[in-house]
């Protein structure tokens, strides 16, 4: 029987990060998830609504659970981010109940919603070791990746509550899941490194230190690919690496892809 999702798909993956998007729905089928859209969503904020108004950054993922609770289901996504974000921000409601009764006198005013907080948060990473299993993911390739990938995490999930069964501090599951699929894992340092993206706009020349010092740690370790399980920075990390060299003259050729993209391809 396949599992029954909310899908949130993250917070550019139908925009500058399509590729996303198109290999999510594949993935999906592939792997026996039935994806349900959650109309009227919005972004999670990418911790950088939260920066000028934190409040507003609550309320609207408040709306985004009371929208899943409403279809009685909990939230899956591909983005790293949006699922911290989330997990963040559920955690806060259901830990203080001052803040849930205020925000959801402003859901039900603004758009006759309310949220209880019952609804948990999935990436599909953690969907995909803790739900499915790695021996089925295994049993499913078809196209084996088996050359070395350096996985990246990202900061915004590595957090309680937020990466399943995982290690909060030294995670596994992306390692396990390429070397399920055929490929050679790369251990490196950098794997749940923030790239800056929140002051991508304002602190440019640091984000391109970030990213340019994240791409050459997992390409000094022996790296053919780098994958990564969050969408705001797998566009950072792709779309600003040639930028990020020529501003630091460290080398940062090499294909950045997504989580969703490997699967597709895998299976």
């Amino acid at each position: 029987m396949a599992m029954k999702y909310a899908y949130h798909p993250g917070n550019i993956a139908h925009s500058s990060a399509t590729e996303v998007s198109q290999t999510m729905e594949p993935t999906a089928r592939s792997l026996g998830i039935e994806l349900f859209p959650m109309d009227g969503a919005t972004s999670c904020g990418a911790g950088i609504i939260r920066q000028a108004n934190d409040l507003l950054q609550v309320t609207l993922n408040a709306r985004n659970f009371a929208i899943a609770e409403s279809m009685g289901m909990d939230i899956i996504t591909p983005c790293a981010a949006t699922a911290g974000n989330l997990n963040e921000d559920l955690s806060r409601l259901n830990g203080d109940p001052i803040l849930l009764a205020k925000t959801n006198e402003v859901l039900q005013r603004t758009s006759g919603l309310t949220m209880s907080g019952t609804l948990s948060i999935h990436h599909l990473l953690h969907v995909i070791v803790d739900e499915i299993g790695l021996d089925k993911v295994s049993e499913k390739v078809r196209n084996p990746i088996d050359f070395p990938i350096a996985g990246f995490y990202g900061p915004n999930m590595q957090q309680e509550g937020a990466c399943g069964e995982d290690d909060v501090f030294d995670p596994q599951y992306l390692e396990l899941l390429i070397k399920a699929l055929g490929g050679e894992p790369v251990m490196w340092e950098s794997r749940t490194q923030s790239v800056g993206v929140p002051g991508l706009f304002s602190e440019e020349a640091t984000v391109l230190r970030q990213i340019a010092s994240t791409i050459n740690d997992a390409k000094s370790e022996g790296a053919a690919m780098i994958v990564s399980a969050c969408t705001l920075s797998h566009t950072a990390l792709d779309i600003y690496q040639g930028k990020a060299s020529r501003a630091t003259g460290l080398s940062t050729n090499i294909p950045v892809i997504h989580l969703t993209e490997m699967l597709a391809f895998a299976l």
